[in-house]
């Protein structure tokens, strides 16, 4: 996610992550299952998105352990570039985080070493989010496990619900009552808006209207995620409906440039109705006289619900060294202590369906929505995800601002770039 880069940057990065890595089946094996905790200093990436909740792990396992992870922060929108760079130059950190869709890419690639031995000593395997398990798969082999679980669901400002006559704890469950409701709240003025969305951030809008799709029972990729689906009726109405917003000054202006670093900031100061976001947003706001947060499934049309699956997966740096060091901190961070005390305990959902159910949970039914979407939403798997559909110069970005800002219909414009939407994922990875 993030504003427009040069097109060579990002086709040299896609050059260095299919040639210059080497093939998973090459990959340095990681030797053993040792975790130590020696004292090593151990390197970790993680892509801004994730760096709030990267952080708190990472803050409290240092304070923990003798250990310390040196954790870098990299900007959503060149995560891939600096991947493809490192990997090509055999420079990768010890540790790195990834976004779940670009997993089937990295494990395929040779990014990360073999974790299978590592994983089934684990006695709760069983019970680590199956579909970031599933990404992180390749060849029968484990090449990460989940970080964390980043659900998208709709966040709402019950404040200016009741100050335009709304009851707040009746959210829209379709999207026309989601625009009726967008309506009254925007009426409010006072720099109130009633909806917000990021328009030049592809993986911002994908994360956030392919649930609307879903729950209308349309479909926007294949079951290989080789070919796009998205040429449909319920897509091109869920967009028909963005543009109208559009059209009628029910978002901020600036929705059409927001390639994605501030696209929670206006939410969070109080002056946004309602807003799809992921389930980690939470903590990173401050509830007060002008923010009371509800969150909702993300509706379909007439109904239904769904959520995009998505959030990150961890594992080890090909390249490194300190592999032992590396898995200590990483299966760490999937103990019930971190899990709990940690994850749970910031307001975000616990990769263990074991820990589901844990105190701070029950203390806050927003927590109790995410896990429920947890097991409704879906996580969609394709190698060639990242380049097409996060690129912010690959096919999709260039379909939704068609879609939602240009001149003609919704309809004709997902016909006019479904078929490069397919030669993308379909093409070599």
């Amino acid at each position: 996610m993030g504003q427009l880069r040069p097109r060579l940057a990002l086709v040299i990065a896609a050059v260095l992550l299919s040639a210059a890595c080497q093939s998973a089946g090459d990959t340095t094996a990681s030797g053993g299952t040792e975790a130590k905790d020696d004292g090593s200093t151990i390197t970790m990436w993680t892509r801004s998105a994730t760096a709030t909740f990267t952080q708190t792990l990472v803050t409290e396992y240092n304070k923990t352990h003798r250990n310390k992870v040196k954790l870098t922060v990299i900007p959503s929108d060149t995560y891939q570039q600096k991947v493809g760079t490192a990997s090509g130059a055999k420079k990768l950190p010890d540790v790195l985080a990834a976004d779940v869709v670009y997993a089937p890419n990295y494990a395929s690639k040779g990014i990360f070493q073999d974790l299978t031995a590592k994983v089934d000593t684990l006695s709760f395997k069983g019970t680590l989010a199956p579909a970031h398990m599933k990404t992180a798969t390749y060849d029968g082999k484990v090449y990460g496990v989940p970080h964390d679980i980043d659900l998208s669901a709709v966040f709402y400002n019950k404040v200016l619900f009741r100050k335009a006559g709304l009851d707040p704890d009746k959210p829209p469950t379709t999207l026309d009552e989601l625009y009726a409701d967008v309506k009254k709240i925007d009426a409010l003025g006072n720099g109130v808006d009633g909806y917000f969305f990021g328009g030049s951030c592809p993986g911002c809008t994908l994360f956030t209207t392919w649930p609307m799709i879903w729950a209308s029972g349309a479909n926007v990729l294949n079951d290989k995620g080789t070919e796009s689906t998205v040429d449909n009726p319920a897509a091109a109405k869920v967009y028909e409906l963005y543009k109208r917003m559009y059209k009628e000054k029910l978002v901020p202006t600036a929705v059409k440039n927001e390639g994605g670093p501030t696209w929670t900031q206006a939410f969070g100061e109080g002056k946004i109705g309602i807003q799809p976001l992921g389930a980690t947003a939470l903590q990173t706001f401050k509830e007060g006289p002008k923010l009371e947060i509800g969150v909702a499934p993300i509706p379909g049309l007439t109904g239904g619900e769904s959520s995009f699956v998505g959030g990150d997966v961890i594992g080890i740096g090909a390249n490194t060294t300190k592999a032992a060091q590396a898995w200590d901190f990483i299966s760490w961070t999937l103990s019930e202590k971190a899990q709990v005390e940690v994850v749970a305990k910031n307001k975000n959902i616990t990769v263990r369906s074991d820990l589901a159910d844990n105190a701070y949970a029950k203390q806050d039914p927003r927590l109790g929505v995410f896990n429920q979407l947890a097991g409704k939403g879906q996580t969609p798997i394709s190698v060639n995800f990242g380049k097409t559909f996060n690129d912010p110069s690959g096919p999709w970005t260039a379909t939704i601002v068609d879609a939602v800002f240009g001149s003609g219909t919704s309809a004709d414009a997902l016909a006019k770039h479904n078929p490069s939407i397919t030669e993308s994922l379909s093409s070599g990875g």
